[in-house]
């Protein structure tokens, strides 16, 4: 999977979550029938949100995004669907182009964050499923400090 195709895919699944989390808060807010979709869409659109931000920074090395682009391009999954015209964007100026330079045969890395990225091009199947297993981890503790509107309460 090329950064392009890894990147539109997340940022779709970005919008389509906060849609079920909207729904949710609907049917919980307005017409006051249940919190269940709340509870299944908040904790769908917790763990996408969560991909969205790792992507986002394995791209940003990858691609050599300047700290202003990164930094942006992570803020986007805090709006509802911004996602989407972020990907349309950084599409547009070509920031989405090419392949994983840190490959195999590829750049030799420079740096601790480049030799992470480049045992993760190198391994993939071992990196995702530490990766999952990481944001799982990630995921159960942000669950048991409960949702976010009481974090700042």
């Amino acid at each position: 999977m090329t950064p392009r195709a890894l990147f539109r895919s997340v940022a779709f699944a970005e919008a389509v979550t906060w849609t079920l989390l909207i729904i949710g808060m609907f049917l919980k807010y307005v017409t006051n029938t249940s919190d269940l979709g709340v509870r299944i869409g908040g904790g769908i659109h917790g763990f996408v949100f969560l991909c969205y931000i790792a992507v986002t920074c394995f791209l940003w090395v990858n691609q050599r995004w300047s700290v202003k682009t990164g930094s942006l391009t992570a803020l986007t999954a805090i709006l509802p669907y911004v996602t989407i015209p972020m990907e349309k964007s950084l599409d547009s100026r070509d920031l989405l182009g090419g392949g994983w330079r840190l490959a195999a045969g590829g750049d030799s890395p420079r740096g601790m964050v480049e030799h992470v990225q480049a045992w993760v091009l190198r391994r993939p199947l071992l990196a995702v499923g530490t990766a999952v297993v990481a944001i799982a981890v990630v995921f159960s503790a942000l669950l048991s400090l409960g949702p976010p509107t009481q974090w700042f309460a």
